[in-house]
């Protein structure tokens, strides 16, 4: 059984969240600690200068309200809301935070995942810890 358990979810809010969320505690041992991650990808700066003031820290503090909101009465689970690139603030998360089992969802793979590599592909293959996919 896993103590801390990683939930990376898209900013969307992806509907396999609830599935993710089920393994996770299935996987976990009593006491466990689950936390769900949204990583916000960073804006380029030409793009970030034109937007008023405040906007991108409101639009972080809205989708961490949003994730709370569909987590309503999940009392065993916290949320984190990180800037960066998808695959490399996961992994970061995970190693800076002691993780020891990701729980994450991929979709079907198309051509270019096959050249490039999910999000999913890339932190089974660089993970420190256990990573359970979803399908």
């Amino acid at each position: 059984m896993y103590m801390n358990i990683l939930v990376p979810v898209a900013a969307d809010h992806d509907k396999h969240t609830g599935k993710a969320l089920n393994v996770a505690r299935a996987l976990a041992g009593e006491g466990a600690k689950i936390t769900v991650l949204t990583v916000v990808e960073q804006m380029p700066g030409y793009i970030a200068a034109q937007l008023p003031e405040g906007h991108v820290e409101k639009m972080r503090e809205d989708l961490k309200a949003g994730l709370h909101e569909d987590l309503a009465g999940a009392e065993d689970v916290s949320v984190a809301v990180i800037d960066g690139h998808s695959a490399r603030s996961i992994l970061d998360y995970a190693d800076s935070h002691k993780v020891d089992c990701i729980v994450m969802s991929s979709h079907r793979p198309d051509f270019s995942d096959y050249l490039l590599g999910s999000t999913a592909a890339r932190v089974v293959r660089h993970a420190r810890c256990a990573v359970h996919v979803m399908r």
